[in-house]
Formats: structure tokens, C-alpha cells, sequence
């Protein structure tokens, strides 16, 4: 069972803070050997929020929500993101689960966007989502753009 936290990032502590950094840095950018810039300037600004599942006192699940300030545009669930000591126990379920909730929540007139890694456009259909633009090249791996509405 995880403790979730659907934070606003002005919510965030230092140790939230590292811990969200370290396994999105563990993940995306050490196991799929892909350097790129992941502290992009958008985690601590406007409506954005973060979404966190500890086990224990240790990280395991998380999800970054975007918020643009132009209300047409949608709302962005990204870094979306399972340790791997504890993957094959659904918890990316849960955690899309979690996500999709805040964003209807917070967000509830608003579609809801992402940017998955081509290979996991089955798992992102069964929230409802479907692709809406080509496979495309992000850091040297096939992404397709996918919404919900």
C-alpha cells in the first residue's frame, strides 16, 4: 500500500523535492541511458503539481501535472515514472488513476494531454487516451503524442 500526495508544487519540501529528482534522474535519464535536461524550469511554477507514492519512506511512484496559464490549452500528465524495485505490482495504475483524478478535479473543463514512449500506447489507452500525432523522436526515443478527449 503506498501513501499518496497530490501536491501543488509551492507544497513541495526540500526532501519531496530530491526524492522526486533522484528517481526521475535514476530512471529516465541512468537505467534509459538517455542524458537530457530534466530539470526544465516547470516543476515549481504556476498551477503545476506533483504527484508522489512513498512506500516506507522511499519514492516509488510519480507523475508531473502541467497546467498552461491559456485555459484552451490542456492540462499535461508527464515524468510518469515507477521504481523498479516495485514494478510489476500495478502501481501504474494506481498512479494514472491519481493523475487523471487531479486534473479532473483541479482542471475539470480541461482535456488531458501526454507525451508517451510509443511502446506504452496500450497502457495509456486503457485511461481513455489515443494517440493524436505521429510517432516522433524526444531524446532518442519513439514518443507519440496521446489525449484523452
Amino acid at each position: 500500500m503506498l501513501n499518496w500526495q497530490d501536491l501543488h508544487h509551492s507544497q513541495l519540501s526540500v526532501s519531496d523535492l530530491y526524492g522526486v529528482l533522484a528517481l526521475r534522474n535514476a530512471v529516465f535519464i541512468v537505467e534509459q541511458n538517455c542524458p537530457y535536461q530534466d530539470i526544465d524550469g516547470d516543476d515549481l511554477v504556476g498551477e503545476n503539481r506533483h504527484l508522489l507514492g512513498w512506500r516506507e519512506g522511499k519514492l516509488v511512484a510519480y507523475a508531473r501535472i502541467l497546467k498552461s496559464e491559456n485555459d484552451l490549452e490542456p492540462v499535461t500528465i508527464g515524468r510518469v515514472i515507477i521504481d523498479p524495485a516495485v514494478r510489476g505490482e500495478k502501481l501504474g495504475y494506481q498512479l494514472m488513476e491519481r493523475a487523471i483524478a487531479s486534473c479532473e478535479r483541479h482542471w475539470p473543463q480541461s482535456a488531458i494531454y501526454l507525451g508517451s514512449q510509443a511502446h506504452l500506447q496500450a497502457f495509456y489507452a486503457h485511461f481513455g487516451f489515443r494517440p493524436v500525432t505521429d510517432v516522433y523522436d524526444e531524446d532518442g526515443i519513439p514518443h507519440v503524442g496521446m489525449a484523452n478527449r
